[in-house]
């Protein structure tokens, strides 16, 4: 194992026994909190998952909020998630999922925090916790973990992409099987297992398109182009939650010429990250990414009982 791999994995493991033991204490909100993360940096499918849960809560009629922590925002501090807003105020994925869900989204470095400022403002409503797995300091009622396949073979950063070892899982009460992830080798003694499928909704892609897009496996995403039989003549990456420039936009339309393409295709992500360069790229589509979970009415069921008994007084 890479020698910095094994320094970094030594410090998950002593910050990880630190709030086992109750020496670091988590903060806990009034509302129930049920966080939903992963193992790896970025490409789990976190926030497809969250859209999907908030889907089945609203459709139950369970008042919630998403915590988050607002990556890549320029802002600092806590704010309530102004749909109409930009990625630089508030992150794009809150931006996402605010638009997406119709629903309050409060971003903060501190979820406490944020979580608190949610409280007296809706009252303590059930919190979605955004990529909350690794968020100690916040104390959760539900963890939802999802694990693809690229996280069973992978390693410790900075060798890999694993933030915490598949051994974490201890701590997860539902680990969700993505992108037809197996059971080999993941540790699930007594856990709920949950299979998720994910996709992408393609009607309106043009033949030919170049493909451009700054998410952390875009590889992934021209598989799924490919799957649904779309072929890009083109491809133009970015680094994960790029916010897209003037030369950008130059460096893209000039390849659409040198390729012959009749138009681009990118995620739901980017465009909220191309802002007002979205109409200088026409035509694009912007192909929304879906998740459907196996026996979800089951799976919701499962998880409110289990918040219930949680809280139920002693």
């Amino acid at each position: 194992m890479n020698p910095l791999s094994s320094l970094y994995g030594l410090g998950v493991r002593t910050r990880n026994a630190l709030y086992d033991l109750g020496i670091t204490p988590a903060h806990r909100l009034r509302g129930p909190v049920v966080s939903i993360g992963n193992l790896s940096v970025g490409g789990a499918g976190k926030t497809p998952f969250v859209l999907l849960l908030g889907e089945l809560l609203k459709a139950r009629g369970i008042k919630f909020d998403i915590l988050s922590r607002g990556y890549g925002r320029k802002t600092k501090g806590v704010a309530l998630v102004d749909p109409a807003g930009s990625a630089g105020d508030f992150g794009d994925e809150p931006l996402l999922l605010a638009r997406r869900l119709g629903i309050s989204v409060i971003v903060g470095e501190e979820r406490y925090q944020a979580g608190v400022i949610a409280e007296k403002k809706f009252g303590p409503q059930l919190h979605l916790l955004d990529d909350g797995f690794q968020h100690r300091s916040l104390a959760r009622d539900f963890d939802i973990v999802l694990i693809t396949p690229e996280d069973i073979r992978d390693r410790l950063l900075p060798a890999g992409r694993l933030r915490e070892p598949l051994t974490s899982l201890q701590r997860a009460d539902a680990v969700v099987l993505a992108s037809a992830a197996s059971k080999d080798g993941v540790p699930l003694e007594g856990k709920l297992v949950w299979r998720a499928r994910r996709g992408i909704v393609t009607g309106n892609v043009v033949d030919r398109p170049v493909v451009f897009c700054g998410i952390a496996r875009p590889r992934n995403f021209v598989l799924q182009l490919r799957t649904a039989g779309i072929e890009p003549v083109a491809e133009a990456f970015y680094r994960d939650h790029h916010a897209y420039s003037e030369q950008d936009i130059r460096d893209l339309l000039n390849l659409r010429q040198r390729s012959e393409a009749n138009g681009f295709v990118t995620t739901e992500k980017d465009a909220i990250n191309l802002g007002g360069f979205l109409s200088a790229l026409e035509p694009l589509a912007v192909v929304p990414v879906k998740m459907d979970l196996s026996d979800a009415a089951n799976a919701v069921d499962t998880m409110i009982a289990r918040i219930a008994e949680r809280r139920r007084p002693a």
